[in-house]
């Protein structure tokens, strides 16, 4: 019994060597993604940012986006991802709307493994925030635990909420369009 239990733990040392091996490395190395905030996330600051979605497309904030959907948090990018998964293919472009979710936490062989397969099956795209350093300057003057929805003119902060549900994100997204 013992050497069974013995062979299954280095079968299982192995296994998970090879997934590191094979998922481990950045499949977004050499991406190289910005983000500029002139006064944190706060009504009047300005904001600019080029990020990679997860198909390694790179999407650059312009004037036509007039919502920010943040999300800092697993349990709030699940949130966002089953409401925008109801909605139609076209729902974020339709209401001048991004999503932008930071990841920058998770350890590579989990969002290779994990994470970036799930995400490429969405219709929409989702701009990752990969770099914690990046992820900080978007956190100044957030609060990381809720849904934050910033309403921008001009990639000029109007207006910052924090909301907690699929209701309230609905209703963010449709009145400002």
């Amino acid at each position: 019994m013992k050497k069974i239990l013995l062979g299954a733990l280095a079968l299982l040392v192995v296994a998970a060597g090879v997934l590191f091996l094979l998922k481990g490395k950045d499949t977004y190395e050499g991406h190289t993604s910005s983000v500029s905030l002139s006064d944190g996330l706060n009504v009047g600051s300005t904001i600019s940012y080029t990020l990679f979605d997860q198909f390694g497309k790179a999407h650059t904030l312009d004037d036509s986006i007039h919502t920010l959907i943040l999300v800092f948090a697993k349990d709030t990018g699940h949130a966002v991802k089953a409401f925008l998964g109801a909605q139609s293919a076209d729902y974020l472009t339709t209401h001048h709307a991004a999503f932008v979710a930071d990841i920058s936490p998770m350890p590579v062989v989990i969002r290779n493994t994990f994470a970036l397969p799930d995400l490429k099956t969405q219709p929409y795209s989702v701009n990752l925030i990969l770099d914690e350093t990046i992820a900080t300057s978007l956190k100044k003057g957030a609060k990381v635990d809720g849904i934050t929805v910033v309403t921008l003119k001009n990639k000029q902060v109007e207006k910052v909420a924090y909301i907690e549900n699929a209701e309230a994100l609905k209703a963010m997204i449709e009145k400002e369009n």
